[in-house]
Parts: structure tokens; C-alpha cells; sequence
């Protein structure tokens, strides 16, 4: 029975707060009664967002990600900000980092990124009906936009240029959901 898998929380100590995240450590009840110390990371969640032009193309953003000193290929993604509804957030992140705008928006799903020692989740949203706006990044964030056939993401996914937890689960939700619902018609593999 799942009940005899639960942790009980008996004390929890913040160790850390930070500007975006704020670590905890607590300290819970076994199942079998035993204690045991947990570290996690409390996050306030984030939206991604796949936009989709009617010919078949996506947008993503290329940029640097500091704690593994590398460029990675993503979905156009960001935290909510407190109060924020997940698509409004997506929305947000999709004109702020892309400068797209759109007139159809779709929930696909969501996703939990790490889910031995942080609580985020990432909701997941797919975009068309596209126009080109403004894009208005963050003063510290710098991102080169992408734009490509689908089918040509999903063979970079398969062949590992594409490494992105939530990029790449965002591309499978809205396939998933995509194959259901269609608005339009979409290649996904070369010809």
C-alpha cells in the first residue's frame, strides 16, 4: 500500500535563502519509524513554452548555462513570479525571450525536474498563431534565438545535441498532445 511509503516531517530548518531558491533541511519519520535528514531546494515552479509557426518550424533559445559552463539549445522557459497563473508566465517568458506573440495557447502537461531534492515543477504550454513583437530579456540574461523545423529538433534530441530535461520533455508533451488535438498539420521527421 502507498500510505506505508510515506515520510513524515518532523522539524525543517532553512539553511539557505537565496534570491530565486531557499534550501532546506529537515528531518522526517521513516515509514518503518527510523529518522533520516533530507536537503531539498524550495522553487517557486516555472513555465516552458513551445512555439510553433504554421509551417512546421519551432523557436528556441540558445544560451549559457553557468553551472555546467555550456551553450544548450531550450525551449523559451522561466520561473512564475509570485501570484503569476503558470500561462501567463508562459506567455511572459514566450515575448520576453523570443519577442513572439501568440493568438492559440495550449496547456500539454508538466514536469518534475529533480525530484530527489527540490519541489519545482515546470508547466508546459504550446504556442501558434505566431507574431513578431519585441523581445525584452532580462538585463543578465542573454539567449540567441533559433528558429527550425520540428522534425530537425527531435533529430538533434535523438542524437544528443539536445540534453535539456525540460526541452525535451515540453517537444514530447505537446507531440503528445499535438497528435490528439492538431490544430494543423506538422512534419516530424525528414523526408
Amino acid at each position: 500500500m502507498s500510505k506505508n511509503l510515506i515520510e513524515r516531517k518532523l522539524s525543517s530548518e532553512k539553511v539557505y535563502a537565496g534570491e530565486l531558491l531557499h534550501v532546506f533541511k529537515d528531518k522526517v519519520q521513516l515509514p518503518d519509524g527510523g529518522l533520516a535528514g533530507r536537503e531539498w531546494i524550495k522553487h517557486p515552479g516555472a513555465s516552458a513554452i513551445l512555439p510553433i509557426f504554421e509551417n512546421g518550424d519551432v523557436m528556441l533559445v540558445k544560451q549559457f548555462r553557468y553551472p555546467l559552463s555550456q551553450i544548450f539549445y531550450e525551449v523559451p522557459a522561466g520561473k512564475i513570479d509570485q501570484d503569476e497563473p503558470p500561462g501567463i508566465t508562459a506567455v511572459r517568458e514566450l515575448e520576453e525571450e523570443t519577442g513572439l506573440i501568440c493568438e492559440h495557447i495550449s496547456y500539454v502537461g508538466h514536469f518534475h525536474p529533480a525530484i530527489g531534492f527540490t519541489d519545482e515543477v515546470i508547466h508546459f504550454y504550446v504556442a501558434w498563431g505566431l507574431a513578431e513583437s519585441k523581445q525584452n530579456v532580462d538585463a543578465d540574461e542573454f539567449v540567441q534565438l533559433v528558429r527550425m523545423p520540428l522534425y530537425e529538433v527531435i533529430a538533434m534530441i535523438e542524437n544528443g545535441q539536445i540534453t535539456d530535461g525540460k526541452t525535451m520533455a515540453c517537444i514530447y508533451r505537446t507531440l503528445n498532445w499535438w497528435d490528439k488535438h492538431a490544430p494543423f498539420a506538422l512534419r516530424t521527421i525528414a523526408k
